[in-house]
């Protein structure tokens, strides 16, 4: 093959740019008619949600860098000032048609007697529910903050809704007001109606009618709604800190009070209350997003998620007992008996938590030892941890201060196991520790045995039901001595071992990448087939993409399922043409990290908890592990064929970068999803089924 330059800046796409193709895919699902009306609402919520926190990490770091005259190009050959000029771009025509969704699905609600509507255009009687209700709850709860020269620009939370007001004095004396429309009270209001149909209407829009009651003997010259989203990324300098939970305390202070990145505001009469909002919070134009709909679609997900809206939304699923578990009694015995498989949410989470649970109340455990990354609200995990504690166990764990908007979450988790004696430790100085491992450490007759699980997604029995996942409960001799060491690395000084099975970034995850790819390269050489199916949430790292279009050039046939940030390109002439990539978005959040290597018939499959980027190879704690059971292979590539078969949830990116939806085009219908959650339900333990039945990889494949 003729030498080609594989960094040139045309053969990549920009990291913010991907994501907003990503969540556009989101925001898309909207429009699918085949989806429950409040369902695709849901998608509007989720959009709205994502694009939150892409302005206050993503954008947020680029105006930083902006800022500090930072303006070296990334892998795409765009400036921090030029990517920040495109996400505008982007952004501005998201939001737009987010509103076209929001409105059309509004519409539709109507059909059925749901609508939302302006206080001015309430019923008499409604109107009286709402004075009574302003007059009761509303109005002693507001304040209103007027600004002056004593009284300087206040400040404003992040994302919180608040109302600017221009007023006129008798001398008319132009004055400005806020009022932050209060939290603590609902976003939107339900109002009784005629013939059971149900009318909404919107906390700001009540204030507004009555804000003349706020500001008597001024006139009120115009009014609207704004937003204001803030840099909300946390600044930690581990090397000069003594305590790491003290510093990361002191910076979400810090994060609260962040500077702007972000203005949405209702148009109004004049540009008066706009003006002075932009100047004031130091923003430029492209910033300011203007709005004709209610602001903050995040109180969607209430809204959906209120008594009575079921008929428009999915059919429940519950997960389900897996199907190599007949039962979760002697939970330790059927581990020993061979490795068992676990695929979340269609297969429940609950043995994970039976295994902590069992380990705290079992006499022969002797040690627990877990990572925790991003635990629920009300965790059974922690308090398993926390009871084996008080039972007299040693138990460890790593609980990742660092996770983002799950700071002060995990210190409230970090101090409560303390409390309860256990060995709390925050991992490696300068490093997340992303890795899903727990080792349970009990004295049996024979002597000692490690139990293991090992996942690609967090131990949060909550997001669990909707993120899916695969995880791996083991009693390996070899995983259970790597479970050791690996603890070992973090709580200690232990220097990294030679792992058996387990492979650990940021030591070793990166080479092993490599090396499997380079030997799919070598087999094309000798005249075999190369062939790598990888699925992920993302892939950015650009060594590692290089090392993909290196592998295409050879020959080697390399599938690609990123849900969201991709920076590769497939199908370039002379690079990647050997590549796909396809994006599947639905009812779960597409979340496994799956790694598979045809090696000329000697098959290898990897789940891990690190997508392919950088600071997932080189700045993270992670680990990456063998499925060996043959039964096991053959079931994860079943369902990596499903991934690559779908045509309901399914986008393919195409060489111009854009994602063109898969369609059945008078085909078999696929989902994965769909199939994944029958065929959980299919294999859910039975007594009548023997084991060999229950083991059997039975994906249906579908029609070529």
């Amino acid at each position: 093959m003729a030498a080609v330059d594989l960094t040139k800046p045309e053969y990549y796409i920009n990291r913010e740019l991907s994501w907003l193709k990503f969540n556009l895919r989101v925001l898309r699902e909207a429009g699918l008619k085949r989806l429950p009306l409040l369902e695709r609402l849901r998608f509007v919520a989720i959009s709205a949600s994502n694009l939150d926190e892409f302005f206050m990490v993503r954008v947020a770091g680029l105006i930083n860098r902006k800022v500090s005259g930072l303006e070296r190009p990334d892998i795409a050959g765009l400036t921090p000032t030029a990517q920040l000029q495109r996400i505008a771009v982007e952004a501005h025509s998201e939001m737009k048609l987010k509103y076209r969704y929001l409105f059309a699905l509004m519409k539709e609600l109507e059909q059925y007697g749901i609508k939302f509507t302006r206080v001015s255009e309430v019923t008499p009687e409604q109107h009286q529910e709402l004075e009574r209700y302003y007059r009761e709850d509303v109005f002693p709860v507001l304040t209103p903050m007027a600004i002056d020269a004593s009284r300087p620009f206040p400040f404003l939370a992040n994302k919180s809704l608040n109302l600017a007001v221009e007023l006129r004095d008798e001398k008319d004396e132009q004055k400005i007001a806020f009022i932050q429309v209060p939290s603590v009270l609902p976003r939107f209001l339900r109002l009784k109606g005629e013939n059971g149909d149900q009318t909404f209407v919107f906390l700001e829009d009540l204030i507004m009618e009555h804000c003349r009651d706020l500001f008597k003997g001024l006139k009120i010259v115009d009014m609207v709604s704004f937003r204001i989203t803030r840099d909300s990324d946390l600044e930690v300098d581990e090397d000069e800190t003594h305590d790491l939970m003290k510093e990361i305390e002191l910076s979400l202070k810090k994060r609260k009070r962040g500077s702007a990145v972000r203005l949405e505001i209702n148009p109004q009469n004049g540009h008066v209350l706009r003006d002075f909002l932009v100047q004031n919070l130091e923003l430029e134009e492209q910033d300011v997003y203007e709005i004709r709909g209610p602001l903050d679609l995040t109180f969607l997900f209430r809204f959906i998620d209120q008594p009575g809206m079921e008929r428009w939304c999915f059919p429940p699923f519950a997960p389900q007992q897996p199907a190599e578990l007949p039962t979760y009694d002697h939970l330790f015995d059927q581990i020993r008996e061979h490795d068992i498989l676990l695929h979340h949410p269609y297969e429940s989470f609950d043995p994970v938590v039976k295994l902590v649970a069992d380990a705290a109340e079992d006499p022969d455990v002797l040690a627990i030892k877990q990572t925790l990354y991003r635990v629920s609200g009300n965790s059974p995990i922690i308090a398993a941890l926390a009871r084996a504690a008080e039972n007299g166990k040693q138990v460890t764990a790593l609980v990742e201060l660092k996770a983002r908007f799950d700071e002060e979450n995990n210190i409230v988790w970090a101090r409560r196991l303390e409390r309860a004696g256990c060995h709390v430790i925050y991992g490696l100085v300068g490093l997340k520790t992303h890795s899903k491992i727990t080792l349970v450490v009990r004295k049996e007759p024979e002597g000692i045995k490690r139990y293991v699980h090992l996942g690609t997604g967090n131990y949060n029995d909550k997001t669990a039901k909707i993120y899916t996942d695969f995880g791996l409960l083991t009693a390996n001799d070899l995983f259970g001595e790597d479970a050791s060491a690996f603890f070992n690395v973090l709580s200690g000084y232990s220097e990294p071992p030679a792992f058996h099975k387990l492979i650990m970034a940021p030591l070793g995850l990166r080479q092993k990448m490599y090396d499997l790819v380079d030997r799919e390269i070598q087999h094309v050489k000798e005249g075999k087939e190369g062939h790598i199916i990888a699925k992920m949430n993302s892939f950015i790292d650009q060594p590692m993409m290089e090392k993909f279009y290196e592998a295409s050039r050879a020959g080697v046939r390399i599938e690609l399922i990123v849900r969201g940030i991709c920076g590769l390109i497939p199908g370039l002439k002379g690079i990647s043409e050997n590549i796909t990539v396809r994006s599947i978005i639905g009812r779960f959040l597409e979340h496994h990290r799956v790694y598979y290597f045809a090696n000329a018939g000697h098959e290898e499959l990897y789940l891990s908890s690190a997508d392919l980027m950088h600071r997932n190879l080189s700045e993270r704690v992670e680990l990456m592990f063998p499925i060996e059971r043959p039964e096991h292979i053959a079931r994860i590539k079943e369902f990596l064929d499903l991934c690559l078969h779908d045509n309901l949830g399914a986008h393919v990116m195409m060489t111009n970068g854009t994602y063109r939806r898969v369609t059945p085009h008078g085909r078999e219908e696929v989902s994965v999803q769909e199939r994944m959650m029958q065929w959980a339900i299919d294999h859910a333990p039975k007594k009548e089924m023997p084991m060999e039945q229950r083991l059997k990889p039975v994906y249906h494949k579908p029609e070529a």
